[in-house]
């Protein structure tokens, strides 16, 4: 195979030449899993901590779709078919369970290990880069997310909220969907000063999950707020799905897909360079 040098003197594969491109040389050393592994072990005897935070969607899964639901006769779906409400509000809270998993752990967390801890500082002084300190965040706050997901799914099937076979692409869609909030949410707390800044993490995430038809259909809202929410990343998300879980799959959700794949890769770079910048310069 063909070979390239690096800035460092090291041989590359040449058919990486695009992806060195967007990553300069000397930021990424491959050791992202090793990160990963450390979270691991460091929160093998904290789990009630890990996974206290699946309670919340299942408690507004119970309260609103099995409470409030049964003043509700039908909502209208993804095809304008009338369902459920439970049916209507459960991919939602999908959604919202990714979200939330991926974004406090790419916030608060990396905050702390990066301002306090300084573990990012230690971590530098061995093969790894910025860009692996990244990934591996980025990773493990995506398995968080996926871990709520999955167990949120179960919840869903043993309810009978699942109408289509295609809600077994959820999983991975929801994969997707946390890894492009914890690229923003890791990309975002580069620019944190202290803790008060964490108040504007709340800012967006709470009308976000208010406000983009989690609970309510789009038709409710005045024209120029539902365009406004058609283009946040929780309403796309909601969209997916909603229409994987009951069976409404059209082109759309390559749009949707597209979305996120190219907000997770915005997301892995701007931190990916901030890193670098606030820990090497």
């Amino acid at each position: 195979m063909t070979q390239t040098l690096d800035r460092a003197g090291q041989a590359k594969p040449a058919g990486v030449g695009l992806l060195w491109r967007v990553i300069p040389p000397g930021l990424y050393g491959r050791k992202a899993s090793m990160l990963v592994e450390r979270s691991a072990v460091a929160n093998r005897r904290a789990w009630f901590v890990l996974i206290g935070g699946a309670f919340e969607p299942l408690l507004f899964l119970w309260s609103l779709g099995l409470g409030f639901g049964q003043m509700v006769s039908s909502v209208a779906g993804p095809d304008g078919q009338p369902i459920s409400y439970a049916a209507f509000v459960a991919p939602a809270l999908l959604a919202a369970s990714a979200m939330n998993g991926a974004v406090y752990d790419a916030t608060f967390n990396v905050f702390f290990k990066f301002k306090y801890a300084k573990l990012y500082d230690a971590m530098l002084t061995t093969p790894m880069g910025p860009m692996d300190i990244a990934i591996g965040e980025i990773s493990w706050a995506l398995l968080r997310g996926g871990l709520y997901s999955a167990g949120f799914l179960g919840v869903m099937l043993g309810m009978g909220l699942i109408a289509s076979p295609w809600a077994l692409l959820a999983l991975p869609a929801a994969l997707l969907v946390a890894f492009a909030f914890a690229a923003v949410g890791m990309a975002a707390t580069t620019f944190m000063r202290s803790w008060q800044d964490f108040d504007l993490v709340q800012l967006a995430v709470l009308p976000l999950f208010l406000f983009s038809t989690t609970f309510y259909p789009l038709s409710v809202y005045p024209g120029w707020l539902q365009t406004v929410v058609t283009w946040t990343p929780l309403y796309q998300a909601i969209e997916l799905m909603r229409g994987l879980t009951l069976g409404v799959v059209g082109w759309g959700v390559l749009g949707h897909l597209a979305y996120f794949a190219v907000m997770a890769a915005a997301g892995t770079v701007v931190a990916a360079r901030r890193l670098g910048k606030l820990l090497l310069d």
